[in-house]
């Protein structure tokens, strides 16, 4: 694999080796598009045929046939099979029955090494099982699983909602050991405790930039968090991330025809009004959001709440605290279903609405409270039926309990048990259980008179595909956060007479591989002919949920809309990242030879968001009010202080997010390039610099004027791991720690420690005249002042035993 590999990568795939042999653990975190699987393909050769260890590859399912089996077979073929060192699960092996449970028994027993795909996905550790009543996360699960092995973890968004998201994917190889990077260079005695001051300092970053205050409640912006995690050095020991501004700089340096990258265009948005859609069901759904217990009470799901619970047992915070997230994480799904589709608002509504019935049904047993249920069925017996048939007509007769698959996460939501009315107020919890159930008739009543021909949303992406110059006759791919929406979706652009059109979501029974296939089989192994003559028909517009927005090529495809306003940018990127994705050369003439009419397509991407401009304010507002939290993603879609960018602007705020989304040149990656550039335009100078002895010393003019300082370059020393050690014995090397710059200012008597506030003051030309006039005496206390700071600082953070030192490198006079 190392020949295939770019020099990007081959660099990424060495700095993961050497992160971890060190600590058990690194993540790879390049940006979406950039081939992270290659350099996994690389880690799997590597510990198979050298290493003669055994692999367990874990992947979601959506990337196990299509990207890595596929890879697999056509790179590596000698180490794919059944009697292999490579055993491959999906993520959600993890909690299945059948074999399952003894083949991971086999990884914890077997596996040297686990590879992680898609690693974000173990962002939240839920819970852990230790009760009968608990159902064990597949955090947990996996944790389980990986004591005493080497963890690689893949990832574009190390950081999805909460700095944290980072802090327990490292616990997965830590433990949960809060001293486990006690020992040097890191010197961190509490991983919860470091956490705690990166937040703080990105809750000081986010507050300087923003006028409004923020309690930190709201969701984590990813560039806000990398800027604050790249000055972080425990974030630099154990993740390899580049951007792809780095990646497309670097590629120029070596040999720019290697790789193509497409160019992007300008974000579009799509203007709609959601009042137009609802009409008067808008302000009914604002009114209801506004109420004292906004939308819904759902006591069902939070009965210990002091207002009906009445048992003598103290209740378990962590419990109490749970079922507040369920109620709260209800009424926030029904705020992003009503903005996504009419349809999956409709459907919530329904799969809502049982729930709340049968826990009434199970619970109603005083005659009162039985006639209350049955006047209430008697009240809204037709409006019943009508919905019922609703769902059939848009599931197409399938199991209708699918229906209300995505309302919330199944680990969130526990079977209902029925509540003993000596610990609970079971008629209070009727009453409110039934007002939830009236304001739901109110929406459903609402709602049953309205017709697609209404729904401006709708029409405007029926009107974008059917007017735009390219999508109307080119591929494109339609993404949505809700399988409702989708399945609608299809039913209607069909009907519209608009060809091609395909929808995949988590229930689809069709073959998902054949869709992707069928919809971007170039970039999937395959041709038009291919596909043509196994009777296959190609797909032009995929209408698709979040399923296929991580990992796979689609990049056939080069126009994408966002149909969905999605509360997470992170969720946006990976979504985009599915065109906008590194183009491979021979594939490109292929599909270009087989279909000249997209030669002028390739090589640009472009996509869409849909914005209620009108309506924006007020679904902001809805958002803060069930959560308490702050949206502080406006960037992400050209909002700025909630106001749609028209046209006529520049559209600077869509192009800031792009930039984040390419992702800033790092003033590291900047040094790093130049670096290499210093080597491509002297040969030679490598095999120079390896050959000078110890201690040089030099001196230059400083740029300030009147003013002195000396320049350190160290090798700083750490504790040697491994397992060629006698037991009980300690080595130090400084092979096995860090380079660390320093540069003192004499007049201040500061010492500065980050290397790019050092590099200008040291950065030469071979023409820089070399300038050496500071007394020895001078240099001498400097360089003591200077050992005494590495002391007290480094070597006592890291508990250095006595007589380990750091060893002086180079070092220059600034005068």
């Amino acid at each position: 694999m190392y020949h295939v590999l770019s020099p990007y990568q081959q660099e990424a795939y060495h700095g993961l080796l050497k992160r971890g042999s060190r600590y058990n653990g690194a993540f790879l975190c390049d940006g979406v598009g950039l081939g992270k699987t290659f350099v996994g393909l690389m880690l799997i050769e590597r510990m198979i045929v050298r290493d003669r260890k055994n692999v367990a590859l874990l992947v979601p399912k959506s990337g196990r046939t299509d990207v890595w089996e596929r890879e697999l077979k056509k790179r590596l073929p000698h180490l794919f099979g059944k009697y292999s060192k490579l055993e491959i699960f999906n993520h959600t092996d993890l909690l299945r029955g059948g074999n399952f449970p003894e083949d991971l028994r086999t990884v914890k027993e077997r596996a040297d090494v686990i590879i992680i795909d898609e690693a974000h996905h173990f962002r939240n550790t839920g819970l852990r099982g230790e009760s009968p009543e608990e159902r064990k996360s597949r955090y947990w699960a996996l944790f389980d699983i990986t004591q005493d092995k080497t963890l690689y973890m893949l990832t574009a968004t190390p950081v999805n909602n909460r700095i944290t998201d980072l802090q327990h994917m490292i616990e997965l190889f830590s433990r949960h050991q809060a001293d486990y990077f006690k020992d040097a260079p890191l010197g961190i005695h509490s991983l919860p405790g470091h956490f705690r001051k990166i937040e703080k300092a990105l809750e000081k970053l986010i507050q300087e930039g923003n006028q409004e205050k923020v309690d930190g409640s709201s969701d984590t912006n990813l560039a806000e968090a990398e800027e604050v995690l790249n000055q972080d050095e425990l974030f630099r020991q154990i993740v390899v991330q580049r951007s792809r501004a780095y990646v497309k700089k670097s590629i120029a340096q070596t040999n720019g025809k290697e790789i193509l990258f497409p160019e992007p265009r300008d974000p579009q948005v799509v203007p709609y009004s959601v009042k137009q859609t609802y009409g008067k069901l808008l302000d009914m759904v604002a009114e209801a959001f506004h109420k004292k217990t906004p939308l819904f009470s759902l006591p069902i799901y939070n009965p210990y709440d002091p207002k009906y619970y009445i048992g003598r047992e103290e209740v378990d915070e962590f419990v109490k605290g749970r079922q507040q997230q369920v109620v709260s994480l209800i009424r926030t799904l029904f705020l992003k279903r009503f903005e996504s589709s009419v349809q999956a608002f409709t459907m919530s509504c329904w799969a809502l609405l049982k729930k709340l019935l049968a826990w009434v049904e199970v619970h109603a047993e005083t005659d009162h409270e039985k006639g209350i249920l049955v006047h209430w069925k008697r009240r809204n017996q037709k409006l019943l039926g009508y919905v019922h048939d609703l769902q059939l007509d848009l599931w197409g007769g399938e199991d209708e309990d699918d229906a209300d698959e995505d309302i919330i996460p199944p680990e969130m939501l526990e079977s209902v048990k029925k509540l003993p009315r000596d610990q609970f107020k079971v008629d209070d919890i009727i009453d409110d259980t039934i007002e939830d159930m009236n304001q739901i008739t109110d929406f459903l009543k609402e709602l049953s008179q309205f017709k697609p021909s209404q729904d401006k949303k709708l029409r405007e992406l029926i009107r974008l595909l059917k007017n735009d110059r390219v999508l109307k006759q080119h591929k494109v791919i339609i993404f949505t956060e809700f399988m409702d929406t989708a399945r609608y979706l299809r039913k209607q652009l069909r009907e519209e007479g608009i060809e091609g059109v395909e929808e995949i979501d988590s229930a689809t029974k069709a073959d998902r591989s054949s869709i992707i296939r069928r919809f971007s089989p170039y970039y999937n192994g395959s041709t038009s002919a291919d596909l043509e003559a196994e009777g296959l028909s190609e797909i032009r517009v995929l209408i698709s949920t979040d399923v296929l927005s991580e990992g796979l090529n689609l990049q056939d495809a080069t126009r994408l809309i966002n149909y969905d306003l999605h509360w997470n940018p992170v969720r946006l990127m990976q979504r985009i990242g599915r065109v906008d994705r590194r183009m491979d050369r021979e594939v490109e003439a292929k599909l270009v030879a087989d279909h000249p009419e997209v030669r002028e397509l390739r090589g640009t991407v472009a996509y869409w968001n849909f914005l209620p401009p009108e309506d924006l304010e007020l679904l902001l507002g809805l958002y803060r009010t069930v959560t308490h939290k702050t949206l502080r993603i406006s960037k992400t879609f050209g909002i700025e202080g909630k106001k749609l960018l028209t046209p006529d602007d520049e559209f600077d705020d869509l192009k800031d997010f792009y930039e984040k989304y390419e992702g800033k040149l790092s003033p590291i990656e900047a040094m790093l390039l130049e670096f290499k550039k210093l080597l491509n335009d002297h040969p030679g100078l490598e095999e120079k610099l390896k050959v000078l002895p110890g201690r040089v010393f030099s001196g230059k003019r400083h740029l300030k004027p009147e003013t002195r300082a000396v320049f350190f370059c160290y090798a700083l020393p750490a504790r040697e791991l491994g397992d060629g050690k006698k037991e009980g014995e300690e080595k130090w090397s400084v092979e096995a720690g860090i380079t660390q710059w320093y540069l003192y200012d004499l007049e201040s008597e500061k010492i500065f420690e980050e290397a790019t506030e050092i590099v200008d003051y040291i950065r030469s030309a071979p023409d820089t005249e070399r300038r050496c006039i500071m007394e020895k005496k001078v240099l001498t206390e400097v360089r003591a002042v200077l050992d005494r700071h590495i002391k007290n600082s480094y070597l006592k953070k890291v508990q250095a035993p006595v007589g380990v030192k750091p060893v002086l490198k180079c070092w220059m006079e600034l005068n």
